[in-house]
């Protein structure tokens, strides 16, 4: 497994966001990463949005996150240099719609055009996150069949209400890479033995932000320990900005929380090849 790191960035002003640190392949460890926002905002969905990093840093700048418009980087993953090379070079992981969701209702008139630009880069890897697995069959292209092969789907599931739904769409949705995400963790999580060979990793983290709720270790131990016992990679990716551990409560500085996370050591790698 490797870290890969990269600001969440349309401009100079998302500088100031979080850093942001995903877990990826193996075959992954060499390869450069991108960001892609094709559009920009959202709209609140679940007790996972309450306090949206998207939100929290729009509304420094007086902008209106709930307002879902095209970016000026929309045709980025086609966009060239003056010597007619991509700007996003052939092999790069990119993160895509990592300030909206890809799927989010808003956006249905765009999506066409941009699974084209996917399906036209095919020498690039994408990866998104989605709260709206429940539309993701009204908004693949014609041609997905049982998925691309470049495209990874992640969906966020940060607490039991959202497994109980989200879990079963999700695991009989046609996609050929699929990450689960428990971030922000909310509660303590059953997969009621539900993992298995269909998801590579499950990603656990606690929420940050002055507002963040508090996130109990033994949540993570308890994911950690159903994806063992499934053989599913499991990765703590930060502790959030309150950690209940052992009955005493951590708050932990933004810069610290990945490298606690870290340093806790319960990260899993899967034994077998799926």
């Amino acid at each position: 497994m490797v870290f890969i790191c990269f600001l969440l960035a349309e401009d100079v002003k998302y500088s100031t966001f979080v850093l942001i640190l995903l877990r990826y392949k193996k075959d992954r460890m060499s390869q450069k990463a991108s960001i892609w926002n094709p559009w920009h905002g959202c709209h609140k969905l679940s007790e996972g949005c309450r306090h949206c990093y998207v939100y929290r840093t729009d509304g420094k700048y007086g902008k209106d996150s709930s307002v879902v418009a095209k970016t000026e980087k929309f045709d980025l993953p086609l966009q060239q240099k003056k010597n007619k090379t991509y700007k996003i070079p052939s092999g790069n992981l990119v993160y895509t719609c990592f300030t909206s969701d890809f799927l989010v209702e808003d956006a249905d008139e765009w999506r066409a055009e941009a699974w084209e630009m996917m399906r036209t880069r095919r020498d690039l890897d994408f990866l998104f996150i989605t709260k709206r697995i429940d539309r993701l069959h009204e908004c693949l292209p014609d041609d997905w069949g049982d998925g691309y092969d470049h495209v990874t789907i992640c969906c966020t599931m940060e607490n039991q209400d959202r497994i109980d739904y989200r879990l079963p769409i999700y695991k009989a949705a046609p996609i050929k890479h699929k990450i689960i995400i428990c971030e922000p963790l909310l509660g303590p999580i059953d997969f009621r033995g539900e993992l298995g060979d269909w998801v590579e990793q499950v990603v656990a983290g606690g929420e940050s932000g002055k507002e963040a709720r508090i996130c109990n270790y033994d949540w993570v131990l308890d994911i950690r320990r159903q994806c063992v016992e499934a053989d599913v990679g499991f990765w703590f990716k930060q502790t959030g900005s309150y950690l209940l551990k052992e009955g005493c409560e951590y708050k932990i500085a933004r810069q610290f929380q990945h490298s606690q996370a870290r340093k806790a050591g319960i990260n899993y790698e899967r034994k077998k090849e799926k």
